[in-house]
Protein backbone atom coordinates (compact mmCIF):
# COMPACT_ATOMS: atom_id res chain seq x y z
CA UNK A 1 0.00 0.00 0.00
CA UNK A 2 1.33 3.41 -0.97
CA UNK A 3 0.82 6.40 1.33
CA UNK A 4 1.57 10.10 0.84
CA UNK A 5 2.28 12.00 4.06
CA UNK A 6 1.74 15.76 3.69
CA UNK A 7 3.20 17.39 6.80
CA UNK A 8 5.55 20.36 7.34
CA UNK A 9 6.67 19.54 10.89
CA UNK A 10 9.90 17.66 10.21
CA UNK A 11 10.04 15.69 13.47
CA UNK A 12 6.42 14.60 13.19
CA UNK A 13 6.91 13.73 9.53
CA UNK A 14 9.91 11.53 10.37
CA UNK A 15 8.03 9.86 13.22
CA UNK A 16 5.05 9.05 10.99
CA UNK A 17 7.34 7.92 8.15
CA UNK A 18 9.35 5.55 10.35
CA UNK A 19 6.22 4.13 11.98
CA UNK A 20 4.51 3.40 8.66
CA UNK A 21 7.66 1.88 7.16
CA UNK A 22 7.58 -0.65 10.00
CA UNK A 23 4.01 -1.50 8.95
CA UNK A 24 5.36 -2.39 5.47
CA UNK A 25 3.73 0.60 3.75
CA UNK A 26 5.42 2.35 0.83
CA UNK A 27 5.82 5.99 1.89
CA UNK A 28 6.23 9.27 0.03
CA UNK A 29 6.34 12.67 1.70
CA UNK A 30 5.61 16.31 0.93
CA UNK A 31 6.49 19.19 3.24
CA UNK A 32 4.61 22.02 1.51
CA UNK A 33 1.55 22.73 -0.57
CA UNK A 34 3.32 22.91 -3.94
CA UNK A 35 5.11 19.58 -3.53
CA UNK A 36 1.92 17.86 -2.38
CA UNK A 37 -0.10 19.33 -5.25
CA UNK A 38 2.42 18.11 -7.83
CA UNK A 39 2.50 14.58 -6.40
CA UNK A 40 -1.27 14.36 -6.18
CA UNK A 41 -1.53 15.44 -9.82
CA UNK A 42 1.09 12.97 -11.07
CA UNK A 43 0.61 9.86 -8.96
CA UNK A 44 -2.03 7.71 -7.29
CA UNK A 45 -2.03 6.71 -3.62
CA UNK A 46 -3.93 4.27 -1.46
CA UNK A 47 -4.08 6.82 1.34
CA UNK A 48 -3.07 10.45 1.90
CA UNK A 49 -2.31 11.81 5.37
CA UNK A 50 -3.02 15.51 5.02
CA UNK A 51 -2.16 18.42 7.29
CA UNK A 52 -4.43 21.46 6.88
CA UNK A 53 -1.95 24.27 7.60
CA UNK A 54 0.89 24.06 5.07
CA UNK A 55 3.56 26.42 3.75
CA UNK A 56 2.21 27.90 0.53
CA UNK A 57 -1.38 26.77 0.85
CA UNK A 58 -4.12 24.93 2.68
CA UNK A 59 -4.80 21.21 2.91
CA UNK A 60 -8.46 21.77 2.13
CA UNK A 61 -7.38 23.14 -1.25
CA UNK A 62 -5.62 19.83 -1.92
CA UNK A 63 -8.83 17.99 -1.06
CA UNK A 64 -10.63 20.18 -3.60
CA UNK A 65 -7.92 19.35 -6.14
CA UNK A 66 -8.49 15.62 -5.60
CA UNK A 67 -12.23 16.13 -5.98
CA UNK A 68 -11.84 18.18 -9.17
CA UNK A 69 -9.58 15.48 -10.66
CA UNK A 70 -12.08 12.76 -9.83
CA UNK A 71 -9.54 10.88 -7.73
CA UNK A 72 -10.75 8.53 -5.02
CA UNK A 73 -7.73 8.36 -2.71
CA UNK A 74 -8.48 7.68 0.96
CA UNK A 75 -7.67 10.85 2.91
CA UNK A 76 -7.09 11.23 6.64
CA UNK A 77 -6.70 14.82 7.82
CA UNK A 78 -4.07 15.24 10.54
CA UNK A 79 -4.17 18.70 12.04
CA UNK A 80 -3.66 20.64 15.25
CA UNK A 81 -6.83 22.57 14.49
CA UNK A 82 -9.62 20.89 16.46
CA UNK A 83 -12.34 22.98 14.90
CA UNK A 84 -15.72 21.48 14.05
CA UNK A 85 -15.91 23.71 10.98
CA UNK A 86 -12.59 22.36 9.68
CA UNK A 87 -13.68 18.77 10.27
CA UNK A 88 -16.98 19.30 8.48
CA UNK A 89 -15.30 21.13 5.59
CA UNK A 90 -12.78 18.32 5.18
CA UNK A 91 -15.39 15.58 5.32
CA UNK A 92 -17.62 17.43 2.85
CA UNK A 93 -14.69 17.65 0.43
CA UNK A 94 -14.17 13.89 0.59
CA UNK A 95 -11.89 13.21 3.56
CA UNK A 96 -12.49 9.82 5.16
CA UNK A 97 -11.30 10.58 8.69
CA UNK A 98 -9.92 13.38 10.88
CA UNK A 99 -7.22 12.94 13.54
CA UNK A 100 -6.27 15.82 15.83
CA UNK A 101 -2.65 16.37 16.91
CA UNK A 102 -1.08 15.21 19.09
CA UNK A 103 -1.80 11.54 18.49
CA UNK A 104 -0.11 8.19 18.99
CA UNK A 105 1.29 6.53 15.88
CA UNK A 106 -0.48 3.32 16.87
CA UNK A 107 -3.81 5.14 16.61
CA UNK A 108 -2.85 6.61 13.23
CA UNK A 109 -1.84 3.17 11.95
CA UNK A 110 -5.16 1.74 13.09
CA UNK A 111 -7.09 4.57 11.42
CA UNK A 112 -5.20 4.01 8.14
CA UNK A 113 -5.89 0.28 8.12
CA UNK A 114 -9.54 0.85 8.97
CA UNK A 115 -9.98 3.36 6.14
CA UNK A 116 -8.22 1.13 3.62
CA UNK A 117 -10.20 -1.92 4.68
CA UNK A 118 -13.52 -0.09 4.71
CA UNK A 119 -13.19 1.77 1.43
CA UNK A 120 -11.05 -0.44 -0.77
CA UNK A 121 -12.23 -3.89 0.20
CA UNK A 122 -15.63 -3.11 1.74
CA UNK A 123 -14.46 -4.64 5.01
CA UNK A 124 -13.36 -7.90 3.41
CA UNK A 125 -9.90 -9.44 3.38
CA UNK A 126 -10.32 -10.58 -0.19
CA UNK A 127 -11.35 -9.12 -3.52
CA UNK A 128 -13.63 -11.03 -5.87
CA UNK A 129 -14.43 -10.37 -9.52
CA UNK A 130 -15.98 -12.86 -11.91
CA UNK A 131 -14.55 -16.29 -11.09
CA UNK A 132 -11.41 -14.99 -9.35
CA UNK A 133 -10.55 -14.23 -5.74
CA UNK A 134 -7.51 -12.41 -4.39
CA UNK A 135 -6.91 -13.28 -0.73
CA UNK A 136 -5.11 -10.30 0.81
CA UNK A 137 -4.33 -12.01 4.10
CA UNK A 138 -2.68 -15.09 2.63
CA UNK A 139 -1.52 -13.25 -0.54
CA UNK A 140 -3.08 -16.01 -2.61
CA UNK A 141 -4.89 -15.94 -5.96
CA UNK A 142 -7.69 -18.32 -6.96
CA UNK A 143 -9.55 -18.98 -10.21
CA UNK A 144 -12.68 -21.13 -9.79
CA UNK A 145 -11.35 -22.05 -6.36
CA UNK A 146 -8.03 -23.33 -7.74
CA UNK A 147 -4.81 -21.78 -6.45
CA UNK A 148 -2.79 -19.97 -9.14
CA UNK A 149 0.81 -19.16 -8.23
CA UNK A 150 1.82 -15.51 -8.56
CA UNK A 151 5.16 -13.96 -7.68
CA UNK A 152 5.20 -10.98 -5.32
CA UNK A 153 5.15 -8.33 -8.03
CA UNK A 154 2.44 -10.10 -10.04
CA UNK A 155 0.28 -10.20 -6.89
CA UNK A 156 0.86 -6.49 -6.18
CA UNK A 157 0.10 -5.57 -9.80
CA UNK A 158 -3.12 -7.58 -9.84
CA UNK A 159 -4.16 -6.10 -6.50
CA UNK A 160 -3.64 -2.58 -7.86
CA UNK A 161 -5.65 -3.37 -10.99
CA UNK A 162 -8.51 -4.82 -8.93
CA UNK A 163 -8.61 -1.70 -6.77
CA UNK A 164 -8.86 0.30 -10.00
CA UNK A 165 -10.99 -2.09 -12.04
CA UNK A 166 -12.36 -0.70 -15.31
CA UNK A 167 -10.24 2.43 -14.83
CA UNK A 168 -7.29 3.37 -17.00
CA UNK A 169 -4.02 2.74 -15.12
CA UNK A 170 -1.02 4.54 -16.57
CA UNK A 171 2.33 2.80 -16.71
CA UNK A 172 3.81 5.50 -14.49
CA UNK A 173 1.10 5.13 -11.83
CA UNK A 174 1.51 1.35 -11.84
CA UNK A 175 5.29 1.59 -11.56
CA UNK A 176 5.07 4.19 -8.79
CA UNK A 177 2.61 2.08 -6.81
CA UNK A 178 4.40 -1.25 -7.11
CA UNK A 179 8.06 -0.20 -7.29
CA UNK A 180 8.14 3.06 -5.33
CA UNK A 181 9.94 6.38 -5.68
CA UNK A 182 13.12 4.90 -7.15
CA UNK A 183 11.21 4.17 -10.34
CA UNK A 184 12.13 7.70 -11.45
CA UNK A 185 15.66 6.42 -11.97
CA UNK A 186 14.61 3.69 -14.41
CA UNK A 187 15.49 4.11 -18.08
CA UNK A 188 12.33 2.41 -19.35
CA UNK A 189 9.36 0.30 -18.36
CA UNK A 190 10.57 -3.03 -19.74
CA UNK A 191 10.28 -4.67 -16.33
CA UNK A 192 6.59 -3.71 -16.20
CA UNK A 193 5.96 -5.20 -19.64
CA UNK A 194 7.61 -8.43 -18.48
CA UNK A 195 5.51 -8.74 -15.32
CA UNK A 196 2.30 -7.78 -17.13
CA UNK A 197 3.02 -10.28 -19.91
CA UNK A 198 3.47 -13.12 -17.40
CA UNK A 199 0.39 -12.10 -15.41
CA UNK A 200 -1.81 -11.92 -18.54
CA UNK A 201 -0.58 -15.36 -19.58
CA UNK A 202 -1.51 -16.84 -16.21
CA UNK A 203 -4.96 -15.24 -16.35
CA UNK A 204 -5.55 -16.64 -19.82
CA UNK A 205 -4.27 -20.14 -19.06
CA UNK A 206 -6.41 -20.40 -15.92
CA UNK A 207 -9.55 -19.22 -17.76
CA UNK A 208 -9.94 -16.25 -15.44
CA UNK A 209 -12.98 -14.13 -16.23
CA UNK A 210 -10.88 -10.96 -16.10
CA UNK A 211 -8.32 -9.61 -18.52
CA UNK A 212 -5.77 -6.82 -18.62
CA UNK A 213 -6.22 -4.75 -21.75
CA UNK A 214 -3.37 -2.66 -23.13
CA UNK A 215 -4.22 0.94 -23.99
CA UNK A 216 -1.60 1.80 -26.59
CA UNK A 217 0.94 4.37 -25.43
CA UNK A 218 -0.80 5.03 -22.12
CA UNK A 219 -1.21 2.01 -19.88
CA UNK A 220 -3.68 -0.74 -19.04
CA UNK A 221 -7.23 -1.43 -17.94
CA UNK A 222 -8.60 -4.44 -16.07
CA UNK A 223 -12.01 -5.57 -17.34
CA UNK A 224 -14.35 -8.48 -16.75
CA UNK A 225 -15.03 -10.84 -19.65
Amino acid sequence: MKILVVEDEKELLKSIHDSLIQEQFLIETAENYQSASEKIALYSYDCILLDIMLPGGNGLQLLQQLKDMGKSENVIIISAKDSLDDKLAGLELGADDYLTKPFHNAELNARIKAVLRRKNQDGKNSIEMGNIELDLTERSFYVNGELITLNRKEFDILHFFLLNKKRLVTKTALAEHVWGDHIDQADNFDFIYYQIKNLRKKLQQSNAEIEIEAVYGIGYKLTEK
